[in-house]
């Protein structure tokens, strides 16, 4: 199950280079999870410093 980012996101990018598949993206206002891409590994929830990032 894919990991997903909510509105509490503060767009600082954090997440994104802790990803081993590069899934994590700027989009819009905050960062976004590809979920089809997405492996659940579980690096990414630790990095975020207003645990903007959730199972889904």
């Amino acid at each position: 199950m894919a990991h997903l980012i909510n509105d509490k996101c503060i767009s600082c990018g954090a997440c994104e280079p802790v990803c081993p598949v590069n899934c994590i993206s700027a989009g819009g206002d905050i960062y976004v999870i590809d979920a089809d891409v997405c492996i659940d590994c579980g690096a990414c929830p630790p990095e975020c410093p207003v645990d903007a990032i959730e199972a889904n």
